[in-house]
């Protein structure tokens, strides 16, 4: 069956996890490892004049291979939807943990499937990992051996050992695994603060069960922030990187890890150019959490963000649309405490900027429950520092703001308001705002819905109409408009005429 048959026809872009089978290298197995030394690369002169190292891609295989590993798993579950008939109809996902995370978010289904339901079935997969201690410690992707009942790990000398897994964070999908074995060759780990965008990377798994598949590009960007894991500051690459990569080690030219191989960006769910790796530095901080504690506790800040775009820019009065929106406070948590309010925008973590809004959770997501952390936030038109003591994720976890960045139309702003009822207050849970009865012009272009409830206008909470004139007269481009609709507060962005 070909790929592209499987693929939905109502799937526009699809952000899978990259995961299955994992890969090895290709020489025989050494005892001790040892890359702290640029590897011998050979050199090209571009067009511009400009010297370009060559990394020689051979012998980082050659070392690092032996300390890749694959890793089998075997597990049980109800399954209630779609569940594999026959193993040898010809379909090249059959027990492949990718294609169930496909398919079974997307709504597909690939050949050879059928409806079974209530009914106990084993589930069989297999992905990457890396070893990064002698005595058989193992990093890999928590959903590789997420509900695995047994899990075996093969060694490019055709040793097979059980595993068992020390712990796992879905959070960040990392996932740490112990071998009974000493001696065992180790993989170097890098920085990936060092890594340069333009940097040569590669990657060794087995796509599609080709074992022992190396893949070579470059680092396309740092710390992309991706809807379905804002925690993680990606590195992206154009690195090959499909089914079957997942867990496995994204080496720098000198032959050092500096991210496990994650995600893909794809429509077909597979390769399509845009791939996306773990950083070494987050996800080992989380591998000596689980190895000392057996599980991760995260810290959170106890606040709803949102992204920056210019119109939100513009009515905050902000010099550039850069930095995380707060949407919403947690009442009692560390945010508050701190005194972090709706419609401050956070500029920079420990003076690190934060541009994008996911910039936010990534930078809590390095720091433990209990650390200070200081932030430069933007209020009323004037750069504040507060400093904040970080929580703890077993209460709440922070999130991102599903904004919507539509520009509204030229024209009024059009809002018909009325005040709210103390009944209405109480039900809302709210102390002031006033009930949108409807909608027309900027704000409906914008995504404003009757019913939602205002609470603030550039920042500044809503108590009555003349307010609202008063504030959308003195704006010039645009004002932000805090709605709150159910349970959810985001600002909606609105462009005056």
């Amino acid at each position: 069956m070909r790929l592209d048959s499987l693929t939905p026809s109502r799937l526009i872009v699809a952000l899978v996890a990259a995961g299955a089978i994992g890969g090895a290298g290709v020489s025989a197995l050494q005892a001790h490892n040892a890359l702290a030394a640029p590897l011998p690369a050979a050199t090209a002169t571009t067009t511009t004049g400009i010297p370009v190292a060559l990394p020689d891609f051979s012998q980082i295989t050659q070392k690092a291979g032996p300390a890749v590993v694959n890793i089998s798993v075997v597990g049980t579950r109800e399954d209630s939807d779609k569940v594999a008939a026959d193993d040898d109809d010809g379909n090249p996902f059959a027990g492949d943990p990718f294609a169930e995370y496909f398919f079974k978010r997307f709504g597909g289904a690939p050949g050879g499937m059928q409806q079974k339901r209530g009914q106990a079935q084993q589930v069989r997969g297999q992905g990457s990992g890396f070893i990064v201690s002698a005595d058989g410690i193992i990093m890999t992707n928590a959903h590789v051996v997420k509900g695995a009942k047994d899990i075996t790990v093969k060694l490019t000398d055709r040793r097979e050992l059980k595993a068992k897994v020390l712990g796992s964070d879905p959070k960040t999908d990392i996932a740490v695994l112990k071998v009974d074995a000493k001696n065992l060759p180790v993989v170097t780990l890098g920085s990936t603060a060092d890594l340069k965008v333009g940097e040569w990377v590669l990657a060794i798994g087995s796509p599609y069960g080709f074992e022992n598949t190396v893949t070579a590009g470059v680092v396309s960007a740092k710390g992309r922030s991706l809807p379905d894991d804002s925690a993680v500051p990606f590195i992206q690459t154009d690195v090959a990187i499909n089914p079957g990569n997942s867990g496995g080690p994204l080496f720098n030219a000198r032959g050092e890890v500096v991210g496990i191989n994650s995600q893909i960006y794809s429509r077909s769910g597979g390769y399509q150019g845009v791939s996306f790796s773990i950083p070494i530095d987050l996800a080992t901080k989380i591998k000596d959490k689980i190895v000392a504690h057996g599980k991760v506790d995260h810290a959170r800040l106890g606040l709803v963000v949102q992204e920056v775009n210019q119109s939100l820019a513009d009515s905050f009065k902000l010099p550039s649309p850069e930095g995380a929106l707060v949407a919403d406070v947690e009442k009692g948590g560390p945010a508050d405490k701190a005194g972090l309010q709706t419609g401050d925008v956070i500029r920079k973590v420990d003076g690190k900027p934060v541009v994008s809004s996911g910039d936010l959770p990534a930078a809590i997501s390095l720091a433990s429950p209990g650390d200070k952390v200081q932030l430069e936030v933007w209020r009323k038109g004037s750069m504040q520092q507060i400093d904040a003591r970080l929580g703890s994720t077993d209460d709440k976890a922070a999130k991102v703001a599903s904004a919507r960045d539509g520009d509204a139309s030229q024209g009024k702003l059009g809002l018909a308001l009325r005040p709210l009822q103390p009944q209405e207050r109480r039900q809302a849970g709210v102390d002031a705002g006033m009930l949108i009865a409807d909608v027309a012009g900027a704000a409906a272009l914008a995504g404003v819905q009757p019913g939602d409830l205002l609470l603030a206008i550039n920042g500044t909470p809503v108590k009555n109409i003349d307010q609202v004139r008063e504030a959308v007269a003195k704006s010039d481009k645009s004002v932000a408009l805090l709605v709150q609709r159910g349970d959810e507060k985001i600002f909606v962005p609105v462009r005056l005429s």
